[in-house]
């Protein structure tokens, strides 16, 4: 059963709301959104945050530093302090004209450290610990582009930071995060300075239509979820990791161009027209093309399946079985592809923006528990190796020829969507008086079936997932033997 019920009598209340602008003018001009941003306006903040124990310097001196080095840290960011714009094109911009960010200083006074930590499922009241709540990206038109709340805990701080996904991926979210630390703490020079280029593939002229109003999220948000953290050791990732690569490719374990063209073309969010039948062959050469390609002089036995891909390959499995779904059911697992080092002339690895692409991969129920992890995992292998420069080009293309929102929810029942990743530095958010001891986000982009990567607090290959399903799902992964075996629930 959720605990979080315990908790949801504990209140944060509001002790102040200022405006943060950097310390210094921006120098840089109107950025434009790229075909990776656009379809974000339709998705939430992104809010992430990180949990830490008290600091020893009294709250009213934290805070001001804290206001302070925002204000430093902005001025390496200056479109975090902007607002969107449209112009009378339908184009949408950042214009960086330092409007400012919110900062929001918060008091839960009642609540321990061990209060969020403690329970099964993720406490309601870390959905308190952020601003922005059900607010579209689309809005960052009239609202600020980020805002930061500082919640005094009874033994401990939360930093949580909402930033507008049409304006940031993970990527640049986190590189913003870190500075912001680094700056906290004393470091002169920041290391990873942002590049604000807007001369690549990802710049179009292709203009999304917005409905009166202003865009939707995608998925209802209604539904009761749970939401828990289940951590993967070092040990238990390298054991899927030697299961996944125990045997290569072989006949009946691999994916044709054909199964790969499915997976682009069967979403259920993309509904199919003339002009897309019609794009159908030129699909299949560059997806025949990537492969082909991607596997160049070597054999399949080349390439190794990654550990989080592993992971991902037991994931998808045992919600599938939670789900009690017919054997017939098309499942779908998607999760976003960083194009920055892709592309043939590649992005900077610190371009500020969205530079990813969404990529569903899938499989009959009834296929997924009849074969082994390791079939599951070379599914995954393979469509990702495939997305190459040729394939994001095509995609970015094809979203140009019909410009779209970013699919976001369970529109079927059978979707699974991974968000961020194990590799951002997520515990290197040191402001001075030690790293986080965990990492939790908001109530932002959720529904049945959206997973979150983390990195576990010890490195080392560790990981930490935020699952969230609906409770009946939930109850059969958590007495699934296979899944909770790797998270060192119960044995085999």
């Amino acid at each position: 059963m959720p605990c979080a019920e315990s908790f949801s009598s504990h209140n944060v209340t509001l002790v102040s709301k200022r405006a943060v602008f950097p310390d210094k003018k921006s120098a840089i001009g109107d950025l434009k959104l790229s075909v990776s941003d656009l379809p974000m306006l339709s998705c939430q903040y992104i809010q992430k945050g990180g949990l830490f124990i008290l600091s020893p310097i009294p709250m009213s001196n934290l805070v001001a530093r804290l206001m302070s080095s925002l204000s430093t840290a902005l001025s390496h960011f200056p479109a975090l302090a902007g607002r969107l714009i449209t112009d009378c094109n339908g184009h949408v911009y950042i214009t960086c004209n330092d409007a400012g960010v919110d900062f929001i200083l918060a008091s839960a006074k009642d609540v321990f450290v061990s209060d969020i930590l403690g329970p099964t499922d993720v406490p309601d009241v870390v959905k308190q610990f952020f601003s922005f709540d059900s607010t579209v990206s689309y809005d960052g038109h009239f609202k600020p582009i980020m805002a930061v709340q500082v919640t005094e805990l009874a033994d401990g701080v939360f930093i949580g930071l909402s930033m507008n996904h049409a304006v940031v991926d993970g990527t640049s979210y986190w590189n913003f995060f870190n500075t912001f630390a680094e700056v906290c703490r004393g470091v002169r020079k920041i290391s990873r300075a942002p590049d604000f280029s807007r001369n690549s593939v990802l710049i179009s002229s292709a203009v999304l239509k917005v409905p009166e109003g202003g865009p939707k999220v995608t998925f209802s948000g209604d539904e009761p979820l749970r939401e828990r953290i289940f951590s993967f050791s070092r040990e238990a990732i390298q054991k899927l990791k030697a299961k996944a690569n125990s045997r290569r490719y072989g006949d009946d374990g691999g994916i044709t161009a054909i199964e790969l063209l499915g997976k682009q073309r069967n979403d259920t969010w993309k509904g199919e027209s003339e002009e897309s039948e019609n794009r159908k062959p030129k699909i299949e050469n560059i997806i025949q093309n990537g492969v082909r390609k991607s596997q160049g002089s070597k054999t399949e036995s080349a390439f190794e399946i990654s550990s989080f891909q592993s992971l991902c390959a037991l994931l998808w499995r045992c919600v599938t079985r939670a789900r009690k779904l017919n054997s017939s059911k098309t499942t779908t697992f998607r999760m976003a592809v960083n194009c920055r080092h892709r592309l043939v002339q590649p992005l900077d690895p610190v371009y500020f923006g969205n530079a990813i692409q969404s990529i569903p991969t899938v499989a009959l129920a009834g296929e997924l528990l009849s074969r082994d992890l390791r079939w599951c995992a070379e599914l995954l292998n393979k469509n990702v190796r495939a997305h190459d420069n040729a394939l994001i080009r095509w995609t970015i293309a094809d979203w140009e020829r019909d410009p779209r929102w970013f699919p976001l929810g369970n529109f079927d029942g059978a979707m699974i969507t991974m968000g961020s990743s194990p590799r951002f530095p997520m515990y290197d958010n040191d402001f001075g008086w030690g790293r986080p001891v965990a990492i939790r986000s908001g109530r932002a982009n959720k529904f049945d079936g959206k997973i979150s990567a983390f990195p576990g607090r010890e490195g080392c290959g560790t990981v930490d997932l935020e699952v969230v399903l609906s409770p009946e799902t939930m109850a059969g992964l958590e007495s699934d033997p296979e899944f909770m075996y790797y998270t060192g629930g119960v044995t085999c």
